[in-house]
């Protein structure tokens, strides 16, 4: 109670988000709500009941598109808070692992026309200076200005 005699209720919003699995020993103690966990865990209910366990985050950027054929086929990460610094957790093709992201560029690309163009001199706009977007050609990809 505060010194009017009223009664203040704290609504505590957690960032992150529950994770899609549980990759760690939770606590032994259950939850009902966040404000039931310590550490900025958050409560999250998994097949064993809910448990307070850290937090997910998705971070900002886009995961980059896939070479031709398959990766590792072993679960290095489960979500982007698994992986250190910027790196997001990726699709290698058959299992995940942390990978650098790339920004999307704003603008479209114009539609592709001339000659055709049968390479690909990029695969996403991370790989096109300044304001260039990697944008498909006739046949494959090329940096261009944005329309």
């Amino acid at each position: 109670m505060n010194t009017f005699g009223l009664h203040v209720t704290l609504r505590i919003k957690l960032v992150g988000h529950c994770p899609a699995k549980l990759t760690v020993v939770p606590s032994s103690r259950g939850c009902v709500s966040d404000k039931d966990c310590s550490g900025g865990h958050k409560c999250c209910v998994f097949d064993c009941g809910a448990v307070c366990v850290p937090p997910a985050f998705t971070k900002p950027g886009v995961c980059p598109r896939r070479k031709f054929g398959a990766g590792m086929c072993a679960e290095f990460c489960v979500n982007d808070s698994d992986c250190p610094n910027d790196e997001k957790c990726c699709s290698n093709g058959c299992g995940h692992e942390c990978t650098a992201p790339y920004t999307v560029k704003p603008g479209r690309c114009a539609l592709p026309k001339g000659t055709p163009m049968c390479a690909e001199y990029c695969y996403h706009d991370g790989q096109c200076p300044a304001e260039q977007k990697c944008c498909p050609t006739t046949c494959g990809h090329a940096c261009s200005e944005p329309c």
